[in-house]
């Protein structure tokens, strides 16, 4: 995936601060330590970076990989799967 890139809250989580539509920059993966079950990215939030779920986002004007990407995840997680 490139970064950065924008996207929407589009489910509320108990390990997020995010609210549903909610919107943010994404700017990064999180470290490999923070995904040992569920991919995580790096948001700008509040004048500071923030780890959320990829689940819990869909990207806003992003390009085909970007989407296809975040597609495919929510794809697998919604079928039962983890990292």
């Amino acid at each position: 995936m490139q970064f950065p890139f924008s996207a929407q809250c589009i489910v509320r989580r108990t390990t997020s601060p995010l609210e549903p539509g909610e919107k943010v920059e994404v700017v990064g993966m999180a470290p490999d330590e923070d995904c040992n079950h569920e991919m995580f990215v790096l948001i700008q939030w509040k004048k500071r970076q923030l780890a959320v779920p990829l689940m819990q986002l869909e990207g806003i004007g992003v390009d085909e990989e970007i989407q296809q990407a975040i597609e495919d995840w929510h794809y697998w997680v919604n079928r039962g799967y983890e990292l």
